[in-house]
């Protein structure tokens, strides 16, 4: 495989990550942390892709296998489930300051 791709993966893998974790740690809302679950998943394809294809690193690979479905389900429960537009109302009175 060509080294530039292997590289490109892993450090898309590695920087996509780290913009998932800020968005989710800056606790901004249902909406953010759904679209930090997308980013998620781009990550763990991406890294899927360089742990299989890169000597030495399937474990890398192995990991977000398990991780893509943990994110995939994240997707779904923030994103697309029908149950979300009713939690988002709690969600949004929760962060309203005290009176």
């Amino acid at each position: 495989m060509n080294e530039t791709v292997l590289t490109a993966l892993q450090y898309y893998g590695a920087v996509a990550a780290t913009i998932a974790a800020l968005l989710v740690s800056l606790d901004l809302g249902r909406k953010w942390t759904g679209y930090a679950m997308v980013i998620f998943v781009t990550s763990s394809l991406a890294l899927i892709g360089w742990g299989f294809l890169q000597p030495e690193s399937e474990g890398i690979g192995m990991q977000n296998v398990v991780l893509l479905v943990i994110n995939a389900v994240g997707v779904w429960r923030y994103l697309l489930s029908p149950h979300r537009k009713e939690k988002s109302g709690a969600d949004h009175a929760e962060r309203a300051p005290a009176a």
